[in-house]
Order: C-alpha cells, then structure tokens, then sequence
C-alpha cells in the first residue's frame, strides 16, 4: 500500500486525532502507523514506543529526562489502497491545518499574564492578517469610547495594560453574510475589586480561552481556504484592581443604550461580551456565536466533560451539539425560560449584572440574550469547565489550555453534519 505522511509534535497528537475523526479521515481498509524520534542538532534518532536502553537515553519513557537541546518529533504514516492516495493527502492537509488552529489557541491559552496582554493578542490578529487573507482591525480606548463599548472600557480601566477590540474579517464566500463568532479575551482575571481568593487564581490566566478559540478557527479556516465569510471578534482586557477600576454599584451605560448595574466586578464577562455582541449586529450576520469561559456555575453543573449551550434558535443549536457529538467537544443545552430574566431586574438600572446564585450560568446567558436582535440566530457556549485540564488525567488532552472550540466550529463552518 502506498503512505502518506507528515510530521508533526508531541502537542498535537490529541488534536490528531480528534481532527482526524471529524474530517472522516481514515478509508476502510487502511492503516495508522506514528513514528516517534528525537532530533539532536539536526541528527534524527528513531524510536519505539517502548523503552530499550538506548532508545530510553535518547527520550524513552525509560531512560530518564530528554537530552537538552533535542526534541521530539512525531511522524504520521497512514497506509492506503492507491486510489485513495490523493483522497487520504487531501485530508491529512486538512486536517494539518486544524491542528494548527488549535495549537495556536492552546499556545496563546498557556501564556502567562505578564506575557501575554490585550495588545499581544492585537498583534496575533495583526499577524494572521499577514500571513493569510484576513482582515484585521484593532480598536484602542479612544476608537472604544467613540462606538459607546462602555463595557469593555470599564473592565480594563483597572490595569495598565488598556483594552483592546480585535476584529477579524475572512471573505471568501461572496455575498453571502458572515458568521460572527465572538471570544472573551480577559487576559488575567483577579476579579477586580470584588477579588478572587488567592488559591488558585493563577489559573485566570486561562479566562481568554474563548478569545484563543477565535484565532484559532481564523487561522484554522484560512488554512484550509474555505469559501466561506467569516467574522472574529476578541474584545481583550484585563479585569484588575486599582484606584481607577470600575467598582460594585457603578451604573454603565453600554453599546445598545442598555443601563446596566455592577453588583460583582467579578461577573466581568459579560460586560465585554454585550459590547462585542452588540457590534455583531452591524455585520448583518447570518448568525452570532459567542464563546466564553463565563461562569463557575456551568462547571458545578456539568463538570469538566461538557460545555453549556444557550441559545435562540433551535436549528444552530442542533447543529452545535452534532458538531460537539462528532469533534469530541460534546455540548449540553440548558433552558432559557422567561422567568430567568427577571432574577436580572434592578430598582437603579435596566439591568443587573449578575443575577444571585441560582442558575448562574443561565442568568449569564439570558444577560447576553438582551444584546442580540431576538431575530439573530445566536447561541453562546459556556467553556468555564472545558476550557483548560491540569488533571493530566485524560491521554487526549493536554494539561494547561485545551483549544476548545476550534475543532468543533471548523466542523461547524465546513457544513458537516447538518
């Protein structure tokens, strides 16, 4: 049989295969063959999967730490019948080109706080737009305070680093309308003034997971040169104390003119989120997709094995959960009852931010709600629980930001699963 083969990391083995399953990759009858060997200053070392002694000095699971200066690489092989060569390379490249999208949401995910800010992420959208057909847009606080994005002002107005709106423009659809698919990128999380205890606070620096998933799916839909149009939004800040942060009982007024009460500098999100959200509008979009890692109530609710799904219309929800069924990123749609908006009244303003203890992540949802046309076909995902994994208890995710997302709305966009 004939092989077709590319190389690849260790970081992108789970991506593999998870991308593998979603393209339908593999032809019956084939077969999977990764060679794994380490690179020494340009000398390449094959090894097993096991640990002889030699083999073990030079990365083995057995022979101790890896050699400095060395790394690993991973080569693919999938054996195939000779008619289904061309057929089996087309989709290996396609599936390269998602795990790209993920490694690069992954990558961004892991940064630190202090090594990544709203303009680091400013400059990865700047550098797609470089190296791919995208458009890229990247509004300071002055552009912010002229299009009435209060919210995210008011999020970032706290640290030193300023907020940043980055807006991703990929058209190779014709005229048909965009998809927007918005982020939360707050890039470090202490919760502001209503701050967040010390243990485990370090782990905010995953909170713009949803903001990674975006350029990740740019970078993942430009590689594979869909003839779609496609919108980023990754509205960036990051959520500190200070003698200029926002404070519990300010008032904001945000894009849409909606009067909004601050009860918890901590339910932060969905301020930025309702600025973005708004925006979308302007694109005239044939739906609205928001991403966040917006509520620890989500993870008390479903764990770590799922994300929340909220919506507006039933046929994009479905074909979310199809998308999450076949990409491993399984989703579980809660109910957005009317009677869930009222736990958001407030006796000062339109709105409240947070809505009390109950039903969190859905109050958070029904928040958003008030931001979207109720025409729009919109629909968020909570990623508060699936978003980063330290466990390292699960072969196919590795431990630190995960890249979900990215996977499950290449399959989305790609019209799979309908």
């Amino acid at each position: 049989m004939p092989v077709v083969s590319f190389a690849s990391s260790p970081g992108t083995v789970a991506a593999t295969g998870s991308a593998c399953r979603s393209w339908s990759l593999w032809p019956r009858g084939s077969s999977l063959r990764i060679i794994a060997s380490t690179v020494f200053g340009g000398i390449q070392t094959a090894r097993g999967g096991g640990g002889g002694k030699k083999g073990g000095k030079k990365g083995g699971k057995k022979g101790g730490k890896k050699a400095k200066g060395s790394r690993v690489v991973l080569r693919f092989e999938l054996a195939v019948r000779d008619r289904e060569r061309q057929v089996a390379a087309r989709s290996l490249a396609r599936v390269r080109e998602i795990v790209a999208g993920v490694t690069l949401a992954r990558d961004l995910g892991n940064l630190p706080g202090n090594r990544l800010v709203p303009e680091t992420l400013a400059a990865r959208g700047r550098k797609l737009a470089r190296e791919y057909p995208i458009r890229t847009r990247v509004w300071g606080p002055e552009k912010l305070a002229k299009k009435g994005m209060n919210g995210l002002l008011a999020v970032g107005q706290g640290s030193a680093n300023p907020p940043r709106l980055v807006i991703l423009e990929y058209r190779q659809g014709g005229k048909k309308p965009p998809l927007v698919v918005i982020g939360k990128a707050i890039t470090f999380d202490s919760g502001g003034i209503s701050l967040k205890p010390g243990a485990g606070m370090e782990e905010m620096k995953f909170d713009m997971c949803g903001g990674a998933a975006v350029l990740g799916l740019m970078r993942a839909v430009a590689g594979l040169g869909l003839p779609i149009n496609l919108v980023g939004l990754v509205p960036a800040a990051e959520n500190l104390p200070s003698g200029t942060a926002q404070r519990p009982g300010d008032i904001i007024r945000l894009g849409k003119g909606i009067d909004v009460e601050v009860i918890n500098t901590d339910a932060e999100g969905r301020l930025v989120l309702a600025d973005a959200l708004h925006y979308a509008e302007s694109f005239k979009p044939s739906a609205i997709i928001d991403l966040a890692t917006l509520t620890g109530a989500c993870v008390i609710a479903l764990g770590n094995h799922a994300s929340g799904l909220m919506g507006n219309d039933a046929r994009l929800l479905r074909r979310l959960r199809r998308a999450g069924e076949a990409t491993g990123e399984r989703l579980w749609e809660l109910p957005m009852f009317a009677e869930y908006q009222e736990q958001l009244k407030s006796p000062v303003a339109d709105l409240r931010n947070v809505g009390g203890r109950s039903a969190g992540a859905i109050t958070a949802a029904c928040f958003l709600s008030r931001f979207v046309s109720p025409k729009r076909p919109w629909a968020h995902l909570d990623i508060a629980g699936t978003a980063w994994d330290l466990s390292g208890r699960r072969p196919h995710v590795p431990k630190g930001a995960v890249g979900i997302g990215v996977r499950l709305l290449c399959h989305l966009v790609a019209g799979r699963g309908r």
